[in-house]
């Protein structure tokens, strides 16, 4: 499954992730930011894939203006 990690200026087009890229940045970082062009479904596939792996996982919007349609996922990965 590929993601939508969330894009660095307003104008620019997410890049895309997959789960075992993720996985392989555990290793350094817990917090990973995803656009949200991203389906809900699809975040919900990505917490539980992580969590039949053992790990705690824990999602919230993250509001970075005054419009409705402007936010971002936030995710922790915790082991």
């Amino acid at each position: 499954m590929k993601l939508k990690l969330a894009r660095t200026t307003l104008k620019s087009k997410p890049k895309m992730v997959d789960l075992k890229k993720i996985e392989e940045e555990l290793a350094n970082k817990s917090i990973f930011y995803f656009d949200k062009d991203n389906s809900h479904k699809e975040l919900k596939e990505l917490i539980e894939y992580f969590e039949e792996k053992g790990f705690s996982v824990y999602m919230r919007e993250v509001k970075y203006g005054m419009d409705e349609n402007e936010y971002i996922y936030e995710v922790h990965i915790i082991a």
